[in-house]
């Protein structure tokens, strides 16, 4: 049966507080092989720190906010597949969504 646009994918677990995001494929955070990350709720701190971090780049400002929020670093980040990377990011839209999860 396909997945509803409103249904949360099996692979996110999400409360306003944090999303819990599941792995296609373990990798490497911080020397740890990881199969989940979890990434909390931005404040407007985050995202102001991350727009001035970036020097305008959009792509690294996100990076910057993503690894901030997972508490890794952004050479980690880099490393994800890209799949998961889209995983991360669909679950900070959740995050951040006005209405709630």
């Amino acid at each position: 049966m396909p997945e509803r646009k409103d249904e949360t994918p099996g692979w996110l677990a999400v409360d306003l507080e944090r999303a819990l995001v599941t792995l296609s494929k373990p990798c490497e955070i911080k020397e740890v092989k990881v199969d989940r990350l979890t990434l909390r709720a931005p404040t407007v701190r985050d995202v102001r720190a991350a727009a001035s971090a970036s020097n305008g780049d959009d792509e690294q400002r996100e990076t910057i906010l993503l690894a901030n929020l997972t508490e890794t670093d952004i050479k980690d980040l880099e490393g994800l597949k890209l799949t998961d990377y889209q995983r991360l990011q669909a679950a900070y839209f959740r995050l951040v969504q006005d209405g709630g999860v």
